[in-house]
């Protein structure tokens, strides 16, 4: 099966895998995930307890998973993951990896050395970050995001800039986000404790995945902890796999999701995503449509120029016939001519000149209503 051809198995869309992601992610099919968050280990190589003033302890990353013997094997272990995760994403598809400064640096130099492509980095600026007890460094309240594409080569990498944008009134998003940590009712507990010491919170998810995918792509996070991107992801209405070492923390994931319900996506009764390709509304649809005529004269600018609109969905000028496009190029001698924009119609009611991309609109609009909303929108 060729890696365009290939398709992910349905029984592992929607699962958590119990294993390492180094050997389970090389079994999958190449190029067949839309988008990857991953929240590896940060390599913290703490190696005593930190106590508050208050002679409490403070609960940190003392876990197995995060205990590297040197930079070297961290290196290694780094180089593997992302080596695997690069196989499997799609050309189109970007991974996100979050860490902290005792390790992001490292996995950004690995991620270019591998042939991703860095399109950002985020820093995320916890607004309710862990204070630094001992007083002996500046408190760590933000921590970073590395965005990259597959390849340098892959232009068409999905990312919802206009939705973005319009969700964050009408603002470019920034690549600051400034956001809390992972507390309250959402912050799973295990005995009265915080069952995984570094669980993000679902609002970075939200924004990630809803940036970088579209509804039914599939998201990946192979280092899956507590399920986080799967509980997003499946609000969302996108499918996910999980991958998680730790059988713990496999079972506490399944049954959050579980939990989780869908938002309903009424998709036939929607316009039109904002970042959504636009249809292509060739010329000679206008004529089968009825919005323009055959005989209908066309203004060219201010030039002076007059086409005829033929019946065969292409213009005549000054001994010229072809496509909008092709008579205004040789009327004007221009290699780049744009017939959208710079031929007018008059409109027969008021008499004013409007360009033909009113009636491109007017069509595009008429093609992206639903059934029952159509005789509105004429």
């Amino acid at each position: 099966m060729s890696a365009k051809s290939a398709t992910l198995p349905p029984e592992i869309l929607d699962s958590v895998i119990h294993g390492d992601c180094r050997e389970i992610l090389p079994a999958l099919p190449p190029c067949t995930v839309d988008l990857i968050f991953a929240d590896p280990p940060y390599n913290l190589q703490l190696h005593k307890d930190l106590w508050r003033p208050n002679l409490t302890c403070v609960d940190s990353v003392y876990d197995p998973w995060d205990r590297f013997s040197s930079f070297a094997e961290y290196d290694r272990f780094t180089r593997e993951w992302l080596l695997a995760c690069r196989r499997v994403l799609k050309d189109t598809g970007t991974l996100w990896v979050i860490g902290s400064y005792h390790n992001i640096y490292r996995v950004g130099s690995i991620l270019q050395d591998l042939g991703y492509w860095i399109l950002n980095d985020v820093v995320w600026i916890k607004s309710n970050p862990t204070p630094n007890f001992l007083g002996t460094r500046l408190c760590n309240a933000h921590e970073i995001l590395i965005w990259a594409a597959r390849s340098r080569k892959a232009a068409r990498y999905t990312f919802h800039y206009r939705s973005l944008k319009a969700s964050n009134d009408d603002l470019q998003m920034r690549s600051d986000w400034y956001l809390p940590i992972c507390t309250g009712a959402e912050r799973l507990k295990s005995a009265g404790e915080k069952a995984h010491t570094t669980q993000k919170p679902e609002a970075l998810l939200h924004r990630i995945i809803r940036a970088c995918s579209n509804p039914g792509d599939v998201v990946l996070d192979p280092f899956f902890g507590t399920g986080t991107t799967g509980a997003v992801a499946k609000r969302l209405g996108r499918r996910w796999i999980g991958i998680e070492c730790d059988e713990t923390y496999v079972r506490m994931a399944r049954a959050r999701i579980e939990q989780v319900v869908p938002l309903p996506i009424p998709a036939p009764m929607l316009p039109p995503p904002l970042d959504a390709p636009r249809r292509r509304i060739p010329f000679g649809m206008l004529l089968e449509y009825g919005l323009i005529a055959p005989g209908t004269l066309l203004r060219l600018g201010h030039t002076g120029h007059v086409a005829i609109v033929m019946d065969d969905g292409t213009i005549a000028c000054n001994g010229h016939r072809g496509s909008i496009h092709r008579v205004g190029s040789a009327c004007l001698n221009k290699p780049v001519f744009n017939g959208w924009k710079h031929w007018y119609y008059q409109d027969p009611q008021t008499g004013e000149y409007f360009p033909l991309e009113t009636l491109r609109e007017m069509m595009r609009a008429m093609c992206d209503t639903p059934p029952g909303l159509a005789e509105t929108v004429r």
